[in-house]
């Protein structure tokens, strides 16, 4: 083939992919043995900015391109890797999303090569489809710049670029040029080492659409074109002009106009830019785009980075009925487990045929924007509960996930194994420029310091937040705004990680609910400090932790194992020792006499991603000599009787004496055992089992009179352990007291239900005959 030919085929094999470079096996078939044959693995090198014997790898698995973890990532993997590109060795590779950060499946983790085989399929790995890795762990080579003989090479890297990876939206009008999100401007893409306008003839709202999503926004809107043309001329003709009608003024820095990209042409449901058709202006781009304008889009934002009229407008449409869809579990915002309400009850949806499609249809119904990843295997950890929806099949245009094509689950179908998650595209806000740790020994721990007053174009001034009352649901916070996931510890005191030169307090009072963006978004004293002590050992600190623990209590067991035991007096010394007992059990004739316990089971599971850990270690757990063991946890459960109306008639709690792996799901190992004084903890995957014939598993109810009441068990009440997700610590029943028996019924996790059948629980009448239905 000539040169002529030669160029013809680079320019077919761009615009087959629109915008990637194709690389297939650099390793010849060799003979085998009958068997199975395996799906055809391709592979690229993408990203930019790069050579072209380096870059992000790419593996097209399954008839999706997808991008390989860093995780246990070693040189023998690169060289495996390096050969299939059709080089002969590496000399190195890259961590982190060197080369950017991928889109799609991340379709291997922990991949470990000896160096010598014949494919990366041949390599110890997690299996296909299985990581537990977001797309900022996305894995790149840097190969010896020496081709295998006979080796066909098309992962050519053109003088120009031929791709598409980084985009952004340019605010033009002056005042928006400082307000966060940005959600409107000129849509530019990253060239070289600068930005390069699209030219906007034959642009139209799908392809707004697609761009508005990559921003972080559901959905897009008209723009003024005729606004921005003046702009435009603007920058060509005068330094700034003002448009009478809308009253902005403009940019006054004079830009010349690069365009890159042309003939872009969107069906509307992908997930980035690059997914779609268009053409790249080769050479000189003076004379381009002499009947267009840069594109400019203007998006809608979701209602939690909605302000003013429009926020209003958002909040009272969610008024009107509660959503039926919602994210569990995840560290950031919009990301995390789907869960879907049927029937009154939320559950989950199993993960056979997730893709991108219907995962962005998730993204954008609850106010996000197109999904970045589309995430199986419980990687937001399981739920509970039912399974809801099975083999979703989105187009990628519905409003609704409900209206997307799907089957009904069966037992055998599908475990919480399976549950499908997302990570969705949300709009830049800024919110980690203003925190940063100090001092700590790794980038997710330290002494927390806060940007304040900072003008435009000021430096801002660091100051450090008060320790007073801060704890896990403040540090939760700092850790989302960080960017460093879970809160693993909220510290009040860090004068061992004293090696800032900041010392000033500047916040204080801070209270958090745990689902801030931003501190800054929870409640604080403001300008006015009130902070007690204010030296540099009492400012609060955080250590952060990409993954958390998840506790659940199994609510039927609750239901199954209730009754009530009028105990003896003389039986109870070590439980009243232990606060076991209300009140009035002090005033009582001991050791004559009885109490009326209501004694249940507890089986409380972790469903998360870490294993539960006491806050202290064994040096620090108290040892009661009447129990004869250890607590690593004063307070562990909270129990408390309570009337329709929410008023407190009893109340008990259960220290953490044993925390231990009672029993596991299949294919799990006991990790914890708290005979020989073991480390205690609960393992994922496993359970703990309080009996219900142990001392403090119950209520004291002895003063209770007759009547209908909501029984509630609370997890972790005091927060002192991190997890993924507070709102399924409690768990809730009904139950009936006759004077002599209790009937226990509907118990269920707090946030199972809708909140129209919560409202409907707390109003229970109570029970109107002995059959529980």
């Amino acid at each position: 083939m000539g040169s002529c030919g030669t160029w013809a085929w680079r320019e077919l094999l761009v615009l087959l992919s629109s915008v990637w470079l194709w690389v297939g096996s650099a390793q010849p078939t060799l003979p085998g043995p009958t068997h199975t044959p395996r799906p055809q693995l391709k592979f690229r090198l993408a990203g930019y900015p790069r050579k072209h014997n380096e870059g992000r790898v790419e593996v097209f698995y399954n008839d999706e391109w997808g991008t390989i973890c860093d995780d246990d990532f070693t040189l023998a993997n690169a060289h495996v890797l390096c050969r299939h590109l059709g080089f002969v060795a590496a000399t190195g590779w890259a961590h982190s999303a060197k080369y950017g950060k991928g889109i799609g499946r991340i379709w291997l983790d922990n991949v470990n090569c000896a160096g010598g085989e014949k494919s990366i399929g041949d390599c110890k790995h997690r299996g296909w489809g299985n990581s537990d890795c977001s797309h900022e762990e996305d894995a790149g080579v840097i190969c010896k710049d020496e081709r295998i003989p006979g080796f066909k090479d098309s992962n050519v890297i053109e003088t120009e670029q031929s791709h598409v990876e980084e985009v952004r939206l340019r605010p033009v009008v002056s005042g928006a040029r400082r307000q966060l999100p940005v959600m409107e401007g000129i849509v530019e893409v990253r060239y070289k080492d600068g930005w390069a306008q699209i030219c906007d003839e034959g642009w139209d709202s799908q392809n707004s659409r697609v761009v508005c999503g990559m921003m972080g926004f559901p959905a897009e809107k008209k723009v003024n074109r005729n606004f921005y043309k003046l702009a435009s001329k603007s920058q060509t003709k005068q330094k700034h002009r003002e448009d009478v009608g809308s009253k902005k003024r403009l940019f006054t820095e004079r830009q010349q106009l690069n365009y890159r990209l042309h003939s872009v042409s969107c069906v509307g449901t992908e997930v980035h830019l690059s997914m779609c058709t268009f053409e790249f202006y080769r050479g000189n781009t003076s004379a381009a785009c002499r009947a267009g304008m840069p594109v400019v889009v203007s998006c809608v934002p979701g209602p939690l980075f909605a302000t003013g009229n429009a926020h209003k407008k958002k909040q009272r449409q969610q008024q009107q009925g509660q959503p039926r869809i919602r994210l569990k579990g995840g560290a950031k915002v919009g990301e995390g487990r789907v869960e879907v309400l049927k029937s009154s009850e939320w559950g989950t949806i199993c993960d056979d045929r997730w893709n991108l499609l219907s995962a962005s249809v998730v993204c954008r119904e609850l106010g996000f924007g197109s999904a970045k990843e589309a995430l199986t295997g419980a990687r937001m950890g399981q739920g509970m509960g039912p399974i809801h929806m099975n083999e979703v099949q989105c187009l990628g245009t519905e409003k609704s996930l409900w209206s997307c094509p799907f089957k009904n689950i069966t037992q055998e179908d599908c475990k919480h194994t399976e549950d499908a998650a997302v990570r969705c595209n949300i709009p830049y806000m800024g919110y980690e420029n203003l925190i940063r740790l100090s001092g700590g020994r790794s980038r997710f721990e330290g002494r927390v310091e806060v940007a304040v007053r900072a003008g435009d174009g000021d430096q801002p001034r660091w100051g450090l937040v008060c320790g007073e009352g801060w704890g896990t649901l403040e540090a939760m916070v700092a850790c989302r705004q960080l960017g460093l996931g879970f809160a693993n510890h909220g510290l009040q005191e860090t004068w061992y990680w004293d090696a800032s030169n900041v010392t000033e307090m500047v916040l204080s009072g801070v209270k958090c609910a745990g689902h801030e963006m931003s501190l800054s978004h929870c409640q604080h004293h403001g300008t006015s400090l009130n902070c007690r002590n204010t030296g540099t050992r009492f400012a609060a600190g955080v250590i952060c932790s990409e993954t958390a623990s998840d506790l659940l209590l199994h609510a039927p067991l609750v239901q199954e194992t209730a009754y009530i035991e009028d105990r003896p007096l003389h039986m109870l010394y070590c439980a009243a020792e232990e606060n076991c007992l209300s009140s009035s059990a002090r005033l009582a004739n001991w050791p004559y006499g009885h109490r009326r316990l209501l004694r249940f089971s507890s089986q409380i599971h972790n469903n998360g991603r870490a294993d539960f850990r006491p806050k202290a270690g064994r040096h620090s757990w108290v040892w009661h000599e009447c129990h004869r063991h250890y607590h690593s946890m004063d307070i562990f459960t909270h129990y408390d009787i309570l009337t329709p109306n929410g008023t407190k008639v009893a109340e008990g709690h259960k220290a953490s004496f044993c925390l231990e792996d009672t029993e596991c799901e299949e294919d799990v190992a006991k990790r914890y055992e708290c005979a020989n004084f073991g480390e205690q903890g609960i393992t994922v995957g496993c359970w703990d089992l309080y009996r219900h014939d142990i001392d403090c598993q119950w209520i004291d109810i002895t003063d209770v009179k007759p009547g209908n009441y909501i029984l509630q068990v609370v997890i972790n009440p005091n927060f002192e352990v991190a997890e993924s997700d507070f709102t399924n610590n409690a768990m809730k029943c009904n139950c009936k007291y006759d004077g002599h028996r209790i009937w226990v019924h509907s118990c269920h996790i707090g946030d199972a239900l809708s909140e129209e059948a919560n409202k409907r629980f707390e109003q229970y009448p109570g029970q109107l005959n002995n059959q529980i239905s």
